[in-house]
């Protein structure tokens, strides 16, 4: 049996969305800084220090997010959301 937490029964659905929202934001910016930290790691071990490098890294360290990337998010956020939806009714 569980106990349904009054908190989150008063949730409205927008308010999970913005969560989301959030949350694959901050996905997509974690991602990218250590797509980031892996460009300048391969570029130091290879010896490719020239400006020009350094600051084509430097000058665009966020990529876009894919829709890859989008769609697996949405599955985990669909997954949990049923999670929950079977737990509340046992």
């Amino acid at each position: 049996m569980s106990v349904s937490d009054p908190a989150k029964s008063s949730e409205r659905p927008s308010e999970r969305d913005v969560r989301d929202r959030l949350i694959l934001a901050l996905y997509a910016q974690l991602k990218a800084e250590r797509q980031t930290r892996e460009a300048l790691e391969y570029v130091i071990r290879n010896g490719a220090l020239s400006p020009e490098v350094l600051a084509a890294v430097a000058g665009d360290p966020v990529p876009v997010t894919s829709s890859e990337d989008v769609a697996a998010v949405e599955k985990v956020v669909a997954l949990d959301a049923r999670r929950r939806a079977s737990a509340a009714e046992d």
